[in-house]
């Protein structure tokens, strides 16, 4: 693995503390302690899940990355755009149900739009970086 690539993946593994911290926050949710509507439990769990399957995703990508002929900015693309995604995504989630009371998403959805513009730019760049490598 390349070195660009293994401290981006230490910096990744870092961030499951902060999704655990989340599930732990998830268990206090589903046990009713912090007031929320529907819509926003169902924002947090989508939140939540985003988080930790991106995560994994993107220490996938990382394994692979390095396995293609992608040089300069498509490089930087294809290892930062999955990671980007869990972190944009996941926020968007919890951003666009932030309020109280809330039943519907509010301005900040837009981040989690961008976090799927990223998500897919990356495991296309990844992609296409493999069958051409």
């Amino acid at each position: 693995m390349n070195d660009h690539s293994r401290m981006i993946a230490g910096v990744i593994l870092l961030t499951i503390v902060t999704i655990q911290f989340g599930g732990y926050f998830m268990t206090k949710i589903v046990r009713g302690q912090v007031p929320m509507t529907d819509f926003q439990k169902s924002f947090a769990r989508a939140g939540h899940a985003h988080a930790g399957v991106l995560v994994i995703l993107s220490l996938v990508g990382l394994l692979y990355v390095d396995q293609t002929s992608l040089t300069g900015f498509w490089l930087w693309v294809a290892r930062l755009a999955i990671p980007v995604a869990a972190i944009l995504m996941s926020g968007g989630f919890f951003a666009s149900s932030a309020g109280k009371d809330r039943t519907q998403p509010n301005q900040f959805l837009w981040i989690l739009w961008a976090g799927a513009a990223s998500l897919a730019i990356g495991v296309l760049t990844l992609g296409i970086g493999l069958l051409t490598a």
